[in-house]
């Protein structure tokens, strides 16, 4: 189903945030109501200005730094070409236009008024410093995980930062989205204030990930399929949604047959969420700025417990046996039909692939990524490879990848049947197995939206 909103967190293979435990990493994941003002009183008599002890500051201030940016709060509240945090992107929903406010501390467009209170109203309970509602474009169902001692972090290191005065632009959402007050019936329906509390039968690492991956990642505001409400199954719903609009999918990381996270190797997965690129596979599209933005400045304690939480994740096993039979008589295909597929496909991937993927499709490790046994080349929704053989992409630039190998455009080279004929071979050579892509399909993403 459709979803409710658009968060830029999409991804051609998989995305979140992680890590290990209180002692090891020095961030509790139990709330301990401790008020931001609280944590800036003077410690031995030691003031700074205004009587705060300034080291104090300015640990709350990194540490506060460091939790923003495994929110990945700049993309939605940053335009493109903007100053950091003012504000004004647009996320494009089947609802309607929503546009990210300014959170700078100015005090007439930004947060410069709000107390660390309201600050916490917003993340925890969806709710304004007026006390108005707050769509969930804003992933409060998932912020609401958060601890009172990280919001209050995030909360002065928002108030440290440039004050940008930009003025914030009303949302353009078709009726009756536009009626703020129905927001009453969907709360009441979806959502529950809820901070994150440990499972005691899980290690402190996997807690870790999953306070995470749950909360402030809020990888399932993409990783999720919804109902016409745009509601989805929960904080832990990781069942894969195509991105309304964009057309981009992030892929199910709980279905067997799309992305089976338990079969990766713990190296392969973390090298992939941190540079963007492991030896097999690379990032491209929403995820891979969801990396430029985000993972790749979280701790190896954090990327190593989102490892280990996402490998756990309880996998939809998927029986693959007949799967390219099944595929070819749902589409009623014929095997000499097929045949001729694969034949126009190969002399396509011949001129214009076969360069960089190679002959039998293996790559070249790290540079550019195998199309052999390649999950996402063989997922049902064909919108994130369609989308690259278009529009071509770039895995995203990371201190492991400073010069990444991208792959060009082909939209103005191949027409929408000769996508669709090289890519039915790729999904089916070496091995593959997947239905056949057709001209249609194509089209549909030609036409969509670059961001």
């Amino acid at each position: 189903m459709k979803r409710f909103y658009l968060i830029l967190l999409a991804l051609v293979a998989v995305g979140v945030l992680g890590a290990a435990g209180v002692a090891a990493y020095g961030y509790y994941l139990v709330d301990d109501h401790q008020t931001l003002a609280e944590q800036l009183k003077p410690a031995n008599g030691a003031n700074g200005a205004n009587g705060v002890n300034s080291a104090e500051t300015a640990d709350l201030i990194v540490r506060g730094e460091y939790l923003v940016r495994a929110g990945n709060c700049m993309s939605c509240h940053t335009a493109r070409g903007g100053a950091a945090f003012a504000g004004g992107r647009v996320l494009q929903t089947e609802f309607g236009d929503f546009v990210a406010p300014n959170i700078t501390p100015d005090v007439k467009t930004g947060i410069g008024s709000w107390s660390a209170d309201d600050f916490w109203q917003a993340l925890h309970n969806g709710k304004g410093r007026d006390g108005r509602m707050l769509y969930p474009a804003f992933p409060y169902a998932n912020y609401s995980q958060v601890t009172r001692t990280d919001s209050d972090a995030m909360y002065a290191y928002f108030q440290s930062i440039p004050k940008i005065e930009r003025a914030n632009q009303p949302h353009e959402l078709r009726f009756p989205y536009d009626q703020r007050a129905l927001l009453a019936f969907w709360r009441a329906a979806y959502f529950r204030p809820a901070v994150y509390r440990q499972n005691a039968q899980q290690s402190v690492e996997w807690n870790r990930g999953a306070y995470l991956v749950n909360g402030l990642g809020h990888c399932s505001a993409c990783h999720s399929s919804r109902n016409m409400l745009g509601a989805n199954a929960g904080t832990a719903d990781l069942s894969g949604g195509e991105l309304a609009l964009t057309s981009w999918y992030a892929p199910s990381l709980a279905n067997g047959g799309e992305i089976n996270l338990a079969q990766w190797q713990a190296p392969q997965l973390l090298a992939l969420l941190k540079h963007g690129i492991n030896a097999d596979t690379a990032l491209s599209g929403p995820m891979a700025e969801v990396v430029s933005a985000s993972l790749q400045h979280l701790s190896d304690q954090d990327m190593s417990a989102m490892v280990t939480y996402l490998r756990a994740t309880p996998a939809v096993r998927i029986e693959e046996k007949d799967l390219f039979d099944r595929a070819l008589s749902a589409q009623n295909i014929s095997k000499e039909t097929m045949d001729g597929v694969m034949k126009s496909g190969a002399a396509l991937y011949k001129t214009h692939c076969m360069d960089c993927h190679g002959a039998t499709g293996a790559g070249v490790p790290s540079i550019y990524p195998a199309l052999k046994g390649n999950p996402a080349i063989q997922t049902q929704l064909v919108a994130n490879p369609v989308r690259l053989i278009l529009a071509g992409g770039f895995p995203p630039v990371t201190k492991g990848n400073p010069r990444p190998y991208g792959m060009p455009p082909f939209g103005q080279v191949l027409s929408d049947n000769e996508v669709a004929l090289v890519l039915s071979y790729v999904r089916n050579a070496w091995g593959n197995h997947a239905s056949v892509v057709t001209a249609p399909e194509v089209n549909r993403y030609r036409t969509a939206t670059l961001d």
